[in-house]
């Protein structure tokens, strides 16, 4: 029987296995195995910490059904607490991330946007909303709503999720209320999680920076999640590109075990 450390960890109510063990074997199967509620340890996703050439650490990102993640915003704050370093510099699929630890808080350099596209026409449900699209380490759909509580964002969300525009492997989707000039409430249903989870940190920037956009917004815009935290993006803007991109909240560590396979 094989067995291994692990470490659960939370981010604004985004849970994570984080591993720094070498693992063998099928990572898609074992990710899948861990992360599920009923039969392993239950996460939103799994967070595999090595050696890495050019930075302090590679991370590998497995969400919660087995398939690989470019980029995870709140799992790269649990990784940056859970060094235990001021500051780190972390290789990912999605590019170089450095992180900044004061206390609980958090903050990351996210990768700088690309892809941006405002306003596009989808049919949804046999309705013609507009949506907007933007990589922020991870693809992600952004759609402007009012009354946040009452939509369906496990039904809808995997409608547009799983949508031909964004085939083969589709992309995140977040549900935004504009709760003030510099506020957002969010919902946001996962890719890889295939739900809703209680927060998504490159959503809540995707969030943030097309609301910049579209508002001719700079430096800060705060981002309430579905678990109640408020999370902080901040960035710079220039001629509608975007750079400087930070996000900051808390994590913490949960618990510490040992897993037998």
């Amino acid at each position: 029987m094989k067995k291994f450390n692990f470490t659960k960890m939370v981010a604004s109510g985004n849970d994570f296995i984080v591993i720094k063990d070498k693992l063998a074997g099928n990572l898609f199967v074992l990710a899948k195995l861990l992360c599920d509620r009923k039969f392993g340890i239950g996460a939103d996703g799994l967070l595999l910490l090595g050696k890495s050439k050019k930075t302090d650490v590679a991370m590998r990102i497995f969400n919660a059904d087995g398939s690989e993640a470019e980029m995870c915003g709140n799992g790269a704050r649990c990784a940056a607490l859970f060094c235990g370093k001021k500051r780190a510099k972390f290789q990912t699929i999605a590019g170089e991330v450095n992180a900044e630890v004061s206390g609980k808080h958090i903050k990351i350099q996210i990768t700088d946007p690309k892809n941006i596209k405002l306003n596009v026409p989808l049919k949804v449900c046999g309705r013609q909303i507009k949506i907007n699209f933007i990589n922020t380490g991870v693809p992600h759909v952004v759609v402007f709503v009012n009354g946040l509580d009452s939509i369906n964002v496990d039904h809808i969300g995997s409608i547009i999720r799983n949508h031909v525009k964004f085939s083969p492997r589709g992309a995140n989707v977040n549900f935004v209320e504009v709760r003030g000039s510099d506020l957002i409430r969010i919902r946001t249903y996962e890719r890889g999680v295939e739900g809703e989870t209680l927060a998504c940190g490159t959503g809540s920037v995707a969030s943030a920076l097309i609301l910049a956009l579209k508002n001719n917004l700079n430096g800060l815009i705060r981002v309430q999640t579905q678990s109640g935290e408020v999370l902080k993006v901040y960035f710079r803007r220039n001629n509608g590109k975007f750079s400087d991109v930070w996000l900051e909240g808390s994590a913490k560590k949960v618990y510490q075990g040992e897993y037998h396979v």
